[in-house]
């Protein structure tokens, strides 16, 4: 089986049942045997494993799996538009604007949104073009740009100066050593050190933690290492899987909610598809402003 298994091959582990779906960047072989280097195709997972743990999966298999994901982000997405509806009917409730802007939610209403604004910067290229589609579905104004994680913290404080953005998203790959017993200590993580640091350079940047939004962190990141560092948002508390889309559905309730509105922790993480198991952190304000009058033009 082992001499089957090349670079860029879709697999999975077969001690782990398959049940996570790799793409294998790297072979490294010693005298009979090898190991591979892994890239989680739909959770940000980097990973280990002997040849002969991994079986190649024929394309029926990767289709069915990749339906799966597809599933998932359709009715995240759907959910996030059924809530922004529900959202517009409290403003007006709220009697926060003038009785001529009170219009049905289903009618043209007499105001404009300016979403917060997000800078992604991302290790993995094809799943920041993934999040940038999943941006502009959601109408979240972004600029990202693909940046592996031991770059981040080089470049974080030159990107936020450029584009000066409300909310950061700093993540990639990430995972556990293998037999690692100290999930405190960073040095038991691939990647996480590197999120760290870019986080401290952000904080750097804006201390404030409302004025910068930060979302930091991938599969199995030191949560506790990054909130410290100064993350709003991080990945993750039980040393799980995250999906790839958590950043951005995280990202898209704190750009949609009220700057008036300090959002509750569970009600932020309630967009994601992990949940609370996947991503924490702290009360934290939204980013929109609403804007009168919308123009004619």
């Amino acid at each position: 089986m082992t001499d089957k298994i090349e670079v860029g091959d879709i697999v999975g582990r077969i001690s782990h049942g398959s049940d996570i779906l790799f793409k294998i960047t790297g072979i490294e072989k010693k005298d009979d045997s090898g190991r591979a280097f892994l890239r989680g195709l739909d959770v940000r997972l980097f990973a280990e494993a002997p040849l002969e743990d991994l079986v190649k999966k024929s394309p029926s298999e990767i289709s069915k799996m990749r339906q799966r994901f597809i599933k998932k982000n359709s009715e995240c997405m759907r959910q996030i538009f059924e809530r922004r509806i529900e959202d517009k009917t409290k403003v007006f409730l709220r009697g926060e604007l003038e009785e001529k802007m009170l219009l049905r939610v289903d009618e043209e209403p007499g105001f404009f949104e300016v979403p917060g604004t997000v800078l992604h910067l991302d290790g993995d290229k094809e799943y920041l073009e993934l999040c940038k589609t999943t941006y502009s579905q959601l109408n979240i104004p972004v600029h990202g740009f693909f940046v592996e994680e031991e770059k981040q913290p080089e470049v974080v404080m030159d990107y936020l100066r450029e584009y000066r953005p409300n909310i950061l998203v700093l993540t990639g790959h990430d995972g556990l050593l293998k037999n690692t017993e100290d999930y405190r200590n960073i040095k038991s993580y691939r990647k996480s050190c590197y999120f760290v640091e870019a986080v401290r350079k952000a904080r750097e940047y804006e201390p404030g933690r409302d004025d910068l939004v930060i979302y930091a962190g991938a599969c199995q990141s030191n949560y506790e290492a990054l909130i410290e560092a100064g993350a709003n948002f991080a990945s993750s508390p039980q040393r799980v899987m995250i999906h790839a889309f958590d950043p951005v559905f995280i990202v898209e309730k704190l750009a949609y909610s009220s700057i008036y509105d300090t959002l509750p922790v569970k009600d932020i993480i309630s967009n994601s598809i992990t949940g609370l198991e996947g991503v924490g952190g702290i009360e934290t304000r939204g980013s929109l402003r609403l804007g009168f009058p919308k123009s004619i033009y």
